[in-house]
């Protein structure tokens, strides 16, 4: 069979068809290298009409990363897809989902073990990269907390999928009234693997 077998190649007929397919002219520079990298991780061009950015959302993401912020994840499978060799500042990549004491916040107040995640690494909070993937219950409850005092990180990946939620926890992340930067795509589509290809494409804007 023939196909292309390089993997320089690849990438660059990729990003190529990419940028000739999607509707990338609404972004600015630092914004389309994201959108691109998004695009290629779940390869559907027509998420770029529901990809949203706060102002400087992306140089805000890089600066974090270049000062060792901690990348705090929903799930296990985010901080899987994360390129920890992209990580110069050798950045934590952080899950509490396994820990008996998000089991126990879950069960004390009726929620799920990712959302009792986010609230054992508040401490770990404030100043952090938050990368959502999977589970709206876990950016819900980032915002509750956030509504409340909790320390803001300084940028959220919002990028929770399904039916139940993931729609409505994004909607309230776009129009949080805390000026809170995020990156996210709008609807019920998102995942694990946008999640992880969006922290890795901020550490690779910073050329390492």
């Amino acid at each position: 069979m023939e196909y292309l077998r390089n993997p320089e190649q690849i990438y660059a007929q990729s990003f190529a068809t990419i940028k000739k397919e999607a509707q990338l002219e609404r972004f600015n520079a630092e914004e389309q290298d994201v959108a691109i990298r998004l695009i290629h991780a779940c390869g559907m061009v027509d998420i770029a009409p529901d990809l949203v950015f706060s102002n400087n959302a992306v140089a805000i993401g890089r600066a974090a990363l270049q000062v060792g912020a901690p990348i705090i994840c929903d799930v296990r499978m985010v901080t899987k897809g994360v390129i920890k060799r992209y990580l110069n500042a050798k950045n934590q990549v952080l899950c509490a989902l396994g820990e008996q004491g998000a089991s126990d916040y879950a069960s004390q107040f009726a929620t799920t073990r990712s959302a009792g995640g986010i609230e054992m690494l508040k401490d770990r909070m404030e100043g952090s990269i938050v990368a959502i993937g999977n589970a709206p219950t876990a950016l819900f409850h980032l915002l509750e907390r956030i509504e409340q005092g909790f320390p803001a990180p300084a940028l959220v990946l919002g990028f929770p999928v399904g039916f139940v939620g993931a729609l409505e926890s994004k909607d309230e992340l776009i129009a949080n009234a805390h000026d809170l930067p995020f990156i996210a795509l709008k609807g019920r589509r998102g995942g694990s693997a946008l999640a992880a290809a969006a922290v890795n494409a901020l550490a690779v804007g910073l050329g390492t």
